[in-house]
């Protein structure tokens, strides 16, 4: 209570968050880095990006509070040429056996934020952009994965156009 006996107003978590990971040191790896440089220039205030190098349970503050994350990466699967955009669901992604890069990946974030009870994201979607290569550090952007970028724009557009998401990101470039 203030002193005027009215509680204080506290301010309500963002609706909606998306998540740009990668690695700004790593060629098509920062794929993540440059849209959400891109991604603040053209959205209203009221959007909540977030860009990060970081993995595993230190994903965790980026993926509480919201009711819809949008994650944004790069993926290897060697299925398709770079620059193709995969939106995937959470269930559609597959842990690699053996070592992962990432050692706990988002999934394994999620599943144990919800064992935990804690606020996670109800909806949740994934747009992974196939990658040349995730591990040459430095080094200019596959020329596909570069060109991906306004198309993953268009992409979210699309999404939030949909109302699958409460913000749009604005117009592209």
């Amino acid at each position: 209570m203030t002193s005027a006996g009215t509680a204080p107003v506290t301010a309500r978590a963002p609706t909606t968050r998306i998540l740009c990971l990668g690695n700004d040191i790593l060629a098509d790896d920062a794929l993540g880095f440059v849209v959400a440089d891109r991604l603040r220039k053209l959205t209203s205030s009221g959007a909540d990006i977030v860009s990060s190098a970081e993995s595993g349970f230190h994903l965790l503050e980026h993926i509480l509070d919201v009711d819809t994350l949008v994650v944004i990466d790069t993926v290897k699967t060697g299925l398709a040429p770079p620059g193709t955009i995969h939106q995937l669901r959470l269930d559609e992604i597959k842990s690699p056996s053996g070592g992962s890069p990432h050692y706990v990946g988002l999934s394994e974030t999620l599943a144990l934020a919800r064992c935990l009870g804690l606020p996670v994201a109800k909806n949740i979607v994934i747009f992974a952009v196939e990658c040349s290569d995730r591990l040459a550090v430095g080094g200019e952007m596959h020329s596909a994965v570069r060109a991906a970028v306004p198309l993953l724009l268009g992409e979210l557009r699309c999404l939030f156009a949909m109302n699958c998401v409460s913000r749009p990101p604005g117009p592209t470039e």
